[in-house]
Formats: C-alpha cells, structure tokens, sequence
C-alpha cells in the first residue's frame, strides 16, 4: 500500500508530507484547499506528464517521492532494479528547464519505466477516468479483464496477425500474369548477363595493377635490364666482381684465419645474388607481354564498369544482386506451387481462427451476463433502484480482438429503452457505474491502490451515503483513497485528512492534518452545513456512529 507521500515546490505546495493507512482514506478541506494537487502529485510520481508550470513560483524545481510497502515486484527484476525489504521508493523530479529525472529504489529510471510499475500499484479514478468508460475498446477489455479471457484474446489477436501476414503474402505471390512473366523476363536476362561476364572478387583490382603496369613498359623493360645487366650480365658486374673479392680473400685467410668470419659473410651474399639475378630475369619475361593485351584489359574494365553501373558499385555488390535475382526468380517461377501451399495454409489457419474467436465469443458473453447482472444489483443500491444494465455483445466482422462488438448499456429511468452510455448517462451517474464496476472487479482487479477523485459528482443525500459504503467496501480488498465534498462519503473513514490553505508572508501555502475522533465530528459538522453548529455536530456524530 501507499504509506507516505512527500510533495516540494508543486503549484501552491511548499513541503508537504501525507502519511497514508490501510483501508478507506479520505481527504476533505475548503475547495482550492490542494487537495487536487496532492492527486496530481502522485500522478507525475507514477509517470504522467510533467510540466514547468506546475513548479512553484519562484522555485526551479518541483518534486514528488512516494513510498509503497512492497518488498517484491516482478518489473524490478526486469528492470535490474535491486529489491528492499522496507518497499519501494519513487522519486520523480521535474525542473523549469524542461528536465525530468525519476528514480525507483535510487536507480534512475525513464519516464516509461515509471509509468510501467505506476500502472500496476496505483489505479486512478477521475473524470477523465470515467469518461473512458465511454470508449468501447475500453469496455471489451474490461469485460475481458473480469472474466479473466486475457490468455483467450492474446492467443486470437497473435492468429489474426498469423493469417494477415499469409493473406498479405499470398497476395504478393497472386501478382498480375503479364506483370509477373515480364519480371521473369527482365531477372531471366538479368542474371544471364552478368553470368556472361564470369565476374571474380578481386579481379578488377587486378586488372587495373596489369593496366598500370603495361602502360609504363617501356620505362620497366629499360630499368629491368639495365638492373639485370648490372648484376649479372655485363663484364664486371655485381656478381663477377663479388667472385673476385671472395677469392682474394681465400688467400688471405691462407695466412690470417681472423678474416675467415668476413669471408664467409661474402660467401653467404653470392647466392642472393644469384636469386636476385634469376628474379630480375623472371620480370625480363613477365614484361616481354603482347601489346595487345593492354586494349583486352581496357575491354574488361569497360565491361566491369557497365555492369557495376546497373547492378553495384563494385564486383561484390554485383554478384550479390544476381543473387537476389536467382532468389527472386525462383519465388516466381514456383510461385503456382507456392500458391497452393499457401492457400491451404490459409484455409487452416481461418478455420482455427474462427473456432478460437467464436470460443472466446462464447465465454464473452457468459461474461456479461455475470457483469450485467452484479452491476444491477450494486446500482440498486447506489440509489438507482429501476436502473437498467447490461453489457451488449454484437456479431463484428473478425478483427484483432476477435469477433464481437462490446457495449455498456445503460437506462436511468423504468419505462426508458437501455442505451450506450455515451448517449444517456451524466457525470455523476458515471461516476456510480464506475464505483460499481471496481466493486465486481475487485476479486480479480491486483493493483493494491485505488484512488478515486470526484467520485461524489452529482450524487447527495441516501446516495452519498451508499457510495461511502462501497467504498468501504472495496477497501476490505484494496487501500483506497478518495477525495470527497461529501459527509456521508468522509464519514466511512478509516483514516481522515484535511487540506487547508494558508497565507503566509505575501504567499499561498497548504498544509494537511490528520484528524482525531473530536476533529473528525468538526470537520464533517462543517461539510454538513458549511459552519459548525451544535445542530451540524449532531447530525455528524450520528453519521459517524453509523459508518462505524
């Protein structure tokens, strides 16, 4: 449950600290007394949006921590977000710059992550809210949420994608007859084109070497054999003239052995001449080339060019898109084939997403008669004693959430034909169908916290007082929070607190109290009649003896 709530520098806030109990929990004071703020507060602690003008005036930055005692939870795993054993702690802080910095037991966190876990702690009941009751997708999913049917409407949903991406292939493969056999055509002479080519990785840069090369063979075939001729060929070349020195030094070494270690660095240089001599030779040979073959490489290259040109930038990209081509080809040359698989595949597939759809069909509206029937039941007792409800489901074409259209219905009044509630239903009696419908949900709803703010729109008197008793109700269950203008509402509190506002030096400022037995008596005296009289704190007093 939420056991604290800490709120600096929002709207007319300075620092405020709101414990919180277990149980039905209220919060009453003067309208524009903050009590709004503090349910906005935290709000932007579970993820909603933040904005600048929300900080206080004169303040740059504006925050909200919250404490749930809850030791564990699944998404901080998923997070990577360590447990505590004390709860979790949310710290959301917004600044006049625009930035947003929010925390989960100290580890930083984005807003979508907040916004995640916000979802499964606190449930959140507001106009908007129950405005939402009016859509109905979000009637489908409620109906699906009380009859536990999740599993069902996942496995229909992840059929009907399964059978959209065959018909969606299929249909790629049904491609017009004269479309599909000039697309052959055109990958057909395609690949026999760059077929022709015999292409090889590496070849182009080899060519282009070779070019470089027979363009410049004069100036080599010069430099070749002057090098050649200097080393080995000529009269006192490199090699002769190292036989000479070899053998002078033999004399010598006749008489001296201390020149034997020179002699031998000498002996050991002949044979690298004698290789250099033969590789000098070998490029004598690789440089006598036919002219011709200069004009056959420039024809390669050419032809390398143009095919790079339309299929690639290079030799690897061109071979790739024959590749894909061959690939392509073959899909449409068996695409008859293809086909017929296809659309058996098809046929399959619809026929067991029809009999899953219709099963969860089926179990649907099971469901709302169940729905239809408690939900009565409970507004006969929010003072709704002739009130018609029923939850419609109507044959819809097949569609992501199976076949069936869901509807709130709704009738105020005997005599009158039931209705979408979009079309007869006020503020307030929303607000009692959506109190209803957290009564029936309460066995399967898991968020530990409901918080409800103009829960009591539109309703006074006997009707007050049965919404109070829901609320009490739902609270064996859930801790719940409310916000309310009504006696009878704050009068079935566990835990009652009451916002004031303030003036202090040139400022507006709010402060909270948490209220005793004799505070309580005052402060539902005040509700009751706007002043406190001995008449009011009667009337309270009974109120409170029989909320007891």
């Amino acid at each position: 449950m939420l056991k604290e709530l800490r709120i600096k520098n929002l709207a007319i806030i300075d620092d405020l600290r709101i414990r919180f109990e277990s149980g039905l929990n209220v919060l009453t004071g003067e309208t524009g007394a903050g009590k709004s703020i503090i349910v906005d507060a935290l709000g932007l602690a579970l993820g909603e949006r933040a904005q600048a003008g929300m900080i206080k005036s004169g303040k740059d930055e504006a925050s909200v921590e919250a404490f749930f005692e809850i030791s564990e939870h699944p998404l901080l795993n998923e997070m990577g977000i360590a447990s505590s054993e004390d709860g979790i702690i949310i710290r959301r802080n917004i600044s006049s710059a625009g930035k947003n910095r929010a925390y989960i037991n100290d580890s930083i966190v984005n807003i979508q992550s907040l916004s995640a876990i916000g979802k499964t702690l606190v449930d959140m009941h507001g106009q908007h809210e129950h405005q939402s009751l009016l859509s109905t997708d979000n009637q489908r999913t409620l109906l699906d949420f009380y009859g536990k049917l999740h599993d069902k409407r996942a496995e229909v949903e992840a059929m009907f994608h399964e059978v959209h991406s065959l018909k969606k292939e299929l249909s790629e493969l049904k491609i017009d007859v004269k479309e599909r056999m000039r697309r052959i055509d055109i990958l057909s002479f395609q690949i026999n084109e760059i077929d022709a080519a015999s292409l090889k990785k590496g070849e182009k840069e080899a060519l282009e070497e070779e070019r470089g090369i027979l363009s410049n063979l004069n100036k080599l075939n010069e430099l070749v054999e002057t090098a050649y001729t200097m080393l080995y060929a000529s009269e006192g070349a490199c090699a002769e003239k190292l036989s000479s020195v070899i053998s002078k030094l033999r004399e010598m070494a006749a008489i001296d052995q201390s020149i034997s270690e020179t002699l031998n660095l000498l002996e050991s240089a002949r044979p690298l001449l004698e290789d250099g001599a033969v590789s000098l030779r070998g490029f004598k040979e690789k440089y006598d080339l036919d002219p011709r073959r200069l004009e056959t490489i420039e024809e390669r290259l050419e032809t390398i060019k143009k095919l790079e040109k339309k299929y690639g930038d290079s030799i690897d990209s061109t071979i790739r898109y024959r590749d894909e081509a061959e690939k392509e080809l073959s899909t449409l040359k068996y695409s008859d084939e293809k086909i017929a698989l296809f659309e058996g595949q098809l046929k399959e597939k619809e026929g067991r997403l029809m009999n899953e759809a219709s099963g969860l069909s089926e179990k649907r509206k099971q469901t709302a008669k169940e729905i239809s029937k408690a939900v009565e039941k409970i507004l006969k007792e929010l003072a709704f004693e002739k009130a018609g409800f029923r939850v419609d489901v109507r044959p819809s074409p097949l569609s992501s959430t199976g076949i069936d259209t869901i509807e709130l219905l709704f009738s105020a009044n005997p005599g009158e034909p039931l209705k979408p509630l979009s079309k007869v239903a006020s503020g307030g009696e929303l607000s009692r169908i959506m109190l209803a419908l957290k009564n029936i949900l309460a066995d399967v709803d898991k968020i530990p916290v409901l918080i409800f703010d103009e829960i009591d729109a539109g309703v006074g008197g006997r009707t007050a007082e049965s919404v109070g008793i829901k609320l009490k109700r739902l609270s064996k269950t859930h801790q719940v929070i409310c916000i309310t203008h009504l006696p009878q509402i704050a009068s079935a509190a566990d835990f009652h607190i009451m916002t004031e506002k303030y003036q202090k030096e040139g400022g507006t400022y709010v402060k909270i109290k948490e209220l005793t037995s004799d505070e309580r008596r005052a402060e539902i005296a005040r509700m009751l009649s706007g002043k406190i009289t001995d008449v009011s704190l009667k009337h309270a007093g009974e109120l409170l003896e029989r909320s007891a």
